[in-house]
């Protein structure tokens, strides 16, 4: 039981950290959410699936 109630306490503190930097976040967004230019994400090349920015762009959504 003990093992059970300190499992959801970190659980518990990880969701409220996140919660406190979207909080602390202008406009609540995460900086960085372009996965086209991370080389582990992105792979091919491709463009992002959230802005369509190419790999060599910037996010097109950060200046929002």
């Amino acid at each position: 039981m003990s093992v059970f109630l300190f499992t959801l306490a970190l659980l518990g503190l990880g969701f409220a950290g996140i919660a406190i930097k979207i909080w602390g976040k202008k406009d609540g967004q995460f900086a960085g959410t372009c996965a086209s230019q991370s080389p582990f994400l992105n792979k091919e090349g491709e463009a992002c699936s959230f802005c369509g920015a190419q790999p060599a762009e910037q996010c097109k959504k950060e200046g929002e």
